[in-house]
């Protein structure tokens, strides 16, 4: 191994070295002609739109003075339009190099886009020439930060002097905003902005022209000793001293003329430069790559000849080794787990060096080892899991016959306090038995908890809220009357329960967890929706890749056995889980279901046989009950724990009917809709209990529920008559 490190070091050491340098140098000549690019693409049409945005903003001040006409406004809008236009269609061409470069010409666009709302107030007469001169400084203040943020370079003199320029430009954009400003009578405002604007010029102007090299500076030098500068200078002063210039129109125009005609001359000179540089920089690029090619030729061949039979040698083991790895290894660890005997691979490699048959010998010793551990842990899983078989199904023979006996006291219990406790107690069994369930899905085995024939997929949901601790928080909403295939239902139950348990452990007791279900084209989709802290993206990514592909059942691993659980359960009947970001902050999980296991809603009856009174009562009354699984829905989720009406207190012998004329809020769950049903005659309290085979605690709430919002009467029953009247009357018959 040594060997084999001293021939690759050196030779990945330059294959690296020659990447670097040709990667480096290669960008720094692709960066400098990209510098040309942006100047054709960008700012070359953003100085255009400045000299237009600045020539509308000219006359548009000259209107509001009535210096200017309608006509001539219209004309120049034109042409900024067309130079919008320009700069949109060229930018779109660059935007994208670079996230910055996007958000520049996004910001430039937006802004740029007022300009029709400008135009709007100014030929409304809703703003005078101060707020409109603003309105316009406002969107080229936006293009001149494009100019400043795209022109950058790795070339340290262009940057700095394609930054002087730019101020250069900048300053005659103040230029032509005093222009603007100083027509005519000046207003007091006006003069206080003129005076600031001026100042901020002339500072730009001295501060600029002491960096700019020679060949830039001096067109910029003779318009500023020119003696038309000069007389501009003074006609400053005369408006800041509270004057009125006379010509002042005339004299800026020619200097803002000259100023943008210098600028463009000194910009195209400075963008001619790049291309020498970036030349320079692209050979010099091809040189060191080449000499740096050429020790990684020599190195490559030097190291084939040193290393040629100690490469075939340790090629052969290599494939030997992944042969065992990939294939045979692997085949003996699956046959492991499906309890079969195993024979030992053998790894043979022919070899004259002592070195790789050491190593051969090496790899023999090491998947013997992994063998031995493979086998080991197939027998403790296979122990683990009859550990975990056998404890379940104990505690599921004990819970059942508890709930058994539960579900016969709740029918028996008047008194609210009682069937609170049975309701906390048969809650408590039904959260036992499904730990016991989980038990036995990580032991490999079913449940065998499943349904003789097709139940409601919305009380599939109900069923698996009622296994969580905190059910009160589930709120299940309105679904369509598909129905689950009854040997998936417990199964289905179980998964969702544990999405729903884990939406309320990891989100904050005063918030809900919303269950929602829709048919779709390849099946259902359930959707358990939280309102958590969430997961970061790299979390979500790791636990959908865990559940799309369950992993094997790690005894250390404890944390996560609700993941594992859910993964084995969806494995086993072609469900897929997917996690998700919640529009909430928290976390969505969507559980599909395969249209193999989705039937149709039931057949709605005709519409002779449906009740004068309930026509819109389309449910089942065997919603509740399977002979061979037991509740579907326990009776505390109807409820949702409550045992005392939220209505006055009902006698157990009042009698219920159904109030005419009314059409029930939508989302009532389904048995308040069957007692709506039931009650479309008189009924007794007592009777309806009956006849659903709920317990009669149940009912009361439910009925209370439904004399709340005065969907049903509830009257008293009518008094016993006194004995001694019956009597009197029994007499007074004889006597006759």
């Amino acid at each position: 191994m040594k060997i084999i490190g001293l021939l690759l070091v050196p030779l990945a050491s330059m294959v690296v070295l020659w990447g670097v340098i040709t990667a480096v140098t290669a960008t720094e000549s692709l960066e400098l002609r990209q510098y040309k690019t942006v100047w054709t693409n960008l700012r070359l049409p953003a100085y255009k739109l400045i000299n237009e945005i600045q020539r509308e903003r000219l006359v548009s001040a000259q209107l509001l003075k009535n210096a200017a006409t309608k006509t001539t406004l219209a004309t120049q809008r034109t042409r900024t339009d067309a130079a919008r236009e320009s700069f949109k269609q060229l930018s779109s061409n660059s935007k994208d190099r670079s996230e910055e470069i996007r958000r520049q010409v996004d910001a430039v666009n937006t802004a740029i886009d007022r300009l029709d709302a400008i135009r709007g107030e100014i030929d409304t007469g809703l703003s005078d020439r101060l707020h409109t001169v603003e309105s316009y400084n406002a969107m080229i203040d936006t293009l001149f930060g494009l100019h400043r943020r795209v022109a950058l370079i790795d070339d340290i003199p262009i940057y700095e002097q394609s930054r002087v320029l730019i101020d250069m430009g900048y300053a005659k954009e103040l230029l032509t905003r005093e222009q603007a400003i100083g027509l005519g009578t000046v207003e007091p405002a006006e003069r206080r902005l003129f005076t600031q604007i001026a100042g901020n010029r002339r500072f730009l102007l001295d501060q600029s022209l002491g960096e700019l090299d020679p060949e830039l500076r001096d067109p910029q030098v003779a318009l500023i000793t020119s003696p038309a500068y000069q007389r501009m200078r003074m006609m400053e002063d005369q408006i800041i001293a509270g004057g009125t210039a006379r010509n002042w129109l005339g004299t800026t125009e020619v200097l803002a003329r000259a100023f943008h005609e210098a600028q463009m001359r000194a910009s195209t000179t400075l963008n001619k430069r790049a291309d020498p540089i970036a030349d320079q920089v692209l050979w010099r690029a091809l040189a060191l790559a080449g000499t740096a090619l050429v020790l990684v030729i020599v190195s490559i061949v030097f190291s084939l000849r040193m290393g040629n039979r100690l490469s075939r040698e340790l090629a052969a083991l290599r494939l030997a080794a992944l042969e065992v790895a990939q294939e045979r290894l692997p085949h003996v660890v699956e046959k492991l787990r499906r309890g079969e005997k195993v024979e030992m691979p053998e790894l043979s490699v022919a070899s004259t060096t002592v070195e790789i048959d050491d190593v051969g010998q090496a790899f023999s010793t090491v998947q013997q080892t992994a063998v031995e551990a493979a086998v080991g842990q197939a027998q403790l899983s296979e122990g683990v899991g009859h550990v975990f078989r056998n404890l379940a199904r104990r505690s599921q023979t004990l819970l059942h016959r508890q709930r058994i006996q539960l579900a016969d006291m709740q029918h028996r219990a008047t008194d609210p306090d009682q069937l609170d406790d049975l309701f906390k107690l048969d809650h408590l069994t039904t959260r036992m038995r499904r730990h016991a369930e989980g038990l036995i899905i990580l032991s490999g085995a079913t449940p065998g908890r499943g349904w003789s024939r097709p139940v409601p997929l919305l009380d599939v949901a109900r069923g698996a809220a009622a296994e969580v601790e905190d059910y009160q928080r589930v709120v299940i909403e309105p679904m369509s009357g598909h129905r689950l295939a009854g040997p998936v239902v417990g199964d289905m139950i179980h998964l969702i329960a544990e999405l729903i348990e884990n939406a309320t452990v990891y989100s904050p007791a005063h918030t809900s967890v919303v269950v929602r279900g829709e048919a779709t084209a390849r099946g259902f989709a359930f959707e358990v929706e939280d309102r958590g802290f969430g997961m970061e993206p790299e979390e979500l990514a790791e636990y959908n890749e865990r559940l799309a592909s369950p992993p094997e059942f790690d005894l250390a691993d404890s944390d996560r056995l609700g993941l594992f659980v859910v993964s084995r359960l969806a494995a086993r009947h072609d469900i897929r889980v997917t996690l998700r970001g919640s529009p909430y902050g928290g976390t969505t999980a969507i559980v599909l279901i395969p249209e193999e296991h989705v039937a149709e809603p039931e057949a709605e009856a005709p519409e002779q046989s449906r009740p004068a009174r309930c026509g819109w009562c389309e449910v089942t009354e065997e919603r509740w009950l399977d002979e061979e699984a037991g509740p579907i829905v326990p009776a505390y989720l109807l409820t949702r724990g409550r045992t005392v009406p939220a209505s006055e207190a009902i006698d157990l012998m009042g009698i219920i009917i159904t109030a005419g004329g009314l059409t029930p809020p939508r989302g009532l769950d389904p048995e308040h809709l069957i007692i709506l049903q039931k009650c479309t005659t008189p009924t007794r309290l007592v009777d309806v209990a009956a006849e659903l085979n709920l317990p009669i605690g149940v009912v009361r709430v439910l009925v209370g529920d439904l004399h709340a919002q005065k969907l049903v009467q509830v009257e008293l029953p009518p008094p016993a008559p006194d004995a001694k009247v019956l009597l009197e009357v029994i007499s007074g018959l004889k006597a006759l």
